[in-house]
């Protein structure tokens, strides 16, 4: 599972500015919509780059072998 970090910047006025790295497509919203009904309305949402992007599908191949006797 890849890291994620979140960062808070409270600003001298009390508005926070949240960001949120490691977090692909939607999982951004999903990983912060607690925090943020805690913190009151959001104003203000820039997507990055991340945010448009799918992510993966861990997959791994098993492979056996059976042998008849």
């Amino acid at each position: 599972m890849p890291q994620r970090t979140l960062r808070f910047r409270i600003k001298q006025d009390g508005r926070v500015e949240e960001s949120v790295e490691g977090a692909l497509g939607s999982s951004c919203y999903q990983l912060t919509e607690k925090l943020e009904e805690a913190l009151g309305s959001v104003e203000n949402r820039e997507a990055t780059s991340e945010a448009f992007l799918q992510p993966q599908e861990e997959s791994h191949a098993i492979t056996t072998e059976l042998k008849s006797i």
